[in-house]
């Protein structure tokens, strides 16, 4: 009796060295693996051209089964021509935080009728972003393309392949451009011809302006002959029009800014009335015919932000 009392003291701090070696040798099989597979995907990220990310990425389960259907495919898309460094799994995810956000603050602010209608708010505002982050990255990337133009032109003119400056390019100019180029140049490393890349480019980017400069180099490629008379052409037209397109936007300003304002002083109105009278907006979004004015007060916002939108647009 005293010998087995003896011997369970000695058995009990065995299982526990032994439960605290196997934890350390867990701990280290973890971090090699976590170690290795950040490896795989900075060299999966730098094969394809994505900019290799050192941060742990949030929500894998939700970006997997995103990624399998096709409003997430399309979503990663979207994602990847706006330049963030988002999943769709993310995105979506940040996205549902901030519909039931707004939802209970509009519903515990203003009125129950609200809380839909502020989380439909919150969608249409996301995409929104999305497309607005998208059109300043095209317009950053048009306001370097007479400078990768110019670069292109001395390239070949100093005799090197088409290729070669294109890779001398992505090095040479700041994001967008360089981070397009790399992609371009990396997926002509690897077998993809010059029409595939640069096709994916304007497809990623759509302009005029990079339309024209891929249709030149895409056409001096097959036919082989020296594009630098044309890359000078393209160079000083690219300039016009970048001028031209800056002061287009300057006079437009004014007109844009309308388009914000006045839907803000409506809603800011409609949280005034409710501030001046406390519980106004319930009452009067409690019967058919007040959520019938609200609804067509916001049909008509939404309509006006439409065509003031749309009159301000100037395609040059």
């Amino acid at each position: 009796m005293t010998a087995s009392g003896n011997a369970l003291p000695l058995l009990a701090l065995g299982a526990t060295v032994l439960c605290g070696v196997l934890a350390v040798i867990g701990v280290r099989v973890y971090a090699t693996g976590r170690d290795r597979r950040q490896a795989i995907v900075d060299r999966l990220a730098d094969e394809s051209g994505l900019p290799p990310t050192r941060r742990r990425r949030r929500f894998p389960s939700v970006d997997r089964t995103l990624r399998g259907t096709r409003f997430g495919r399309r979503l990663e898309m979207r994602l990847a021509a706006t330049g963030l460094d988002l999943t769709p799994g993310e995105f979506f995810v940040y996205l549902l935080a901030a519909v039931i956000a707004l939802w209970l603050i509009a519903q515990a602010t203003l009125a129950p009728f609200f809380g839909p209608i502020a989380a439909l708010v919150a969608i249409w505002s996301a995409f929104a972003f999305l497309n607005w982050q998208r059109q300043k990255r095209i317009e950053k990337f048009i306001n370097q393309l007479p400078e990768l133009s110019r670069i292109l032109a001395n390239a070949t003119q100093a005799g090197l392949a088409l290729r070669t400056a294109l890779g001398m390019a992505a090095e040479e100019l700041e994001a967008p451009a360089g981070e397009e180029l790399a992609k371009v140049s990396d997926k002509l490393a690897v077998g993809h011809s010059l029409d595939e890349a640069l096709g994916e480019l304007a497809e990623r980017l759509p302009s005029r302006e990079l339309v024209v400069l891929v249709t030149t180099l895409v056409l001096a490629n097959r036919a082989g002959g020296t594009v630098v008379g044309s890359l000078r052409n393209l160079t000083k037209t690219l300039e016009e029009r970048k001028e031209t397109r800056r002061e287009v936007r300057t006079q437009l300003s004014q007109v844009v800014v309308t388009a914000y304002v006045v839907p803000l002083l409506g809603i800011g109105t409609l949280l005034l009335m409710n501030r001046i009278a406390p519980g106004a907006i319930d009452r009067m979004t409690s019967t058919f015919l007040g959520q019938l004015a609200v609804v067509v007060a916001f049909a008509l916002y939404a309509l006006g932000f439409f065509f003031i939108r749309r009159f301000a647009k100037i395609d040059v």
